[in-house]
């Protein structure tokens, strides 16, 4: 507990972990990875950031010989697992020649949302729990 306390109080300066999540291909579990970006401000635009990318393979989104799936952030929290400016990053998953992957229901669900705009459409989730 110690060790992991010093670990999270390092000075980070300019330092800022960026944590870029996303759906996996079975669309049940959450995959991330962090990558180091140096800003002296906090990050709060997604559309800043670099797109980056994985090994699709890996994950089921993608056949072995072409594995290459790129990620696009969409939008930026706050990490509130980590102390200063560090981000999460949720992501969309695209292939290289930039077609949305049929595990990515987001960018299909924006189009929808996009060719209604006018009437102002939103939606909300639930969870319902059972408590025995």
């Amino acid at each position: 507990r110690q060790l992991v306390a010093e670990f999270q109080n390092l000075e980070q300066d300019d330092a800022i972990l960026a944590e870029y999540v996303w759906i996996d291909g079975s669309m049940e579990n959450v995959r991330s990875k962090t990558r180091t970006l140096r800003s002296s401000k906090p990050i709060t635009d997604a559309s800043t950031l670099p797109e980056w990318n994985f090994d699709g393979s890996s994950t089921g989104q993608a056949p072995g010989h072409d594995s290459e799936v790129i990620l696009k952030p969409v939008t930026v929290f706050k990490d509130p697992f980590r102390r200063g400016n560090n981000i999460l990053v949720l992501c969309e998953c695209y292939t290289p020649q930039g077609e949305a992957l049929p595990t990515n229901t987001r960018a299909h669900a924006k189009e929808v949302f996009d060719k209604v705009a006018d009437h102002k459409p939103w939606y909300g989730l639930e969870q319902e729990y059972t408590l025995f």
